[in-house]
C-alpha cells in the first residue's frame, strides 16, 4: 500500500488520504475555523477513510504536521496521530507544517526567488519561515511581529492578516495567496519527498516556539 493518512492541526483541522504512488489526494476534509480541532478531527479522519474504503491498519503510514502553531490545537493533532499510529501499528512521521504552504507556492506560483510563508500566531504575530525558489528551507521557523519579517514576497493567512505592517516593512503580499491555510494535501508530497531523500522524520515533537497562553492561577503556585 502507498496510502498515507495526513493530519495537520497547526492552524485549523486538515485531514487527507494521499496516494504516494499516484501522487494524488484520494480524499480530504478541512475546517475554515481555527479553534475546532477537538470537535472535528476524529470525524474528519473517519470521513476520509470511509470515502476511500481504506482501513487504518492498511495505511503505509501517518504524516502529522508538527507546527509551529498554538499549543492546544497543535497538541490535538499530534496526540491523535500518535494514538492512531499505535492502535493501527503503522509508521508515524512528523513534518513542519509550514512546508505545506511552501509546496503550494511552488506548485501554483512558480517562484523565481526566495519567499516567505506565514500563518497566524495571534498576539499580533506570525509564524514564518523562508524558502528558496526550489522550496528548500532557508531559515526558520520563527515567531514574531509581521513588521520584522524580511522584505520578500509573503504567502499565507499571516500575510493577509498583517498586510499593512508587511508592506510598510518592504515585503510583498501576494493577492492570490494571502488567505491560504495550511492543508494536509500540500504537506503530504513535501514530507514524502523528504523521506525519499533520506530525511529523518521520526520526531513528532511539537514546534510551539513559545509558551502556552494558559497560565497557572496564582493560588495554585507554591512558594519554594
Amino acid at each position: 500500500m502507498s496510502n498515507y493518512l495526513v493530519i495537520d492541526t497547526s492552524a485549523n483541522t486538515s485531514v487527507a488520504v494521499f496516494d504516494d504512488a499516484a501522487g494524488t489526494t484520494l480524499a480530504e476534509r478541512q475546517s475554515e475555523r481555527g479553534n475546532d480541532q477537538t470537535e472535528t478531527l476524529a470525524s474528519y479522519v473517519h470521513a476520509v477513510l470511509a470515502k476511500t474504503g481504506i482501513k487504518g491498519k492498511d495505511l503505509a503510514g501517518i504524516i502529522v504536521g508538527t507546527g509551529p502553531g498554538p499549543f492546544t490545537g497543535l497538541r490535538v493533532g499530534l496526540v491523535a496521530a500518535r494514538t492512531f499510529s499505535y492502535v493501527w501499528s503503522v509508521p508515524l512521521y512528523g513534518a513542519m507544517s509550514l512546508l505545506a504552504l511552501a509546496h503550494r507556492v511552488q506548485n501554483e506560483l512558480a517562484p523565481t526567488g526566495d519567499f516567505l510563508v506565514a500563518t497566524d500566531a495571534r498576539r499580533r504575530e506570525v509564524y514564518w519561515a523562508r524558502f528558496n525558489s526550489d522550496g528548500q528551507l532557508q531559515d526558520g521557523p520563527h515567531v514574531g511581529p509581521a513588521a520584522e519579517l524580511p522584505a520578500l514576497p509573503v504567502h499565507g493567512i499571516g500575510a493577509g492578516l498583517y498586510t499593512e505592517a508587511l508592506t510598510e516593512a518592504g515585503a510583498t503580499v501576494s493577492e492570490t495567496s494571502n488567505q491560504w491555510l495550511t492543508r494536509a494535501t500540500d504537506l503530504a508530497p513535501k514530507a514524502l519527498a523528504e523521506l525519499a531523500n533520506g530525511a529523518d522524520l521520526s520526531s513528532t515533537a511539537p514546534l510551539y516556539l513559545r509558551e502556552s497562553d494558559a497560565q497557572v492561577p496564582a493560588f495554585m503556585k507554591q512558594s519554594k
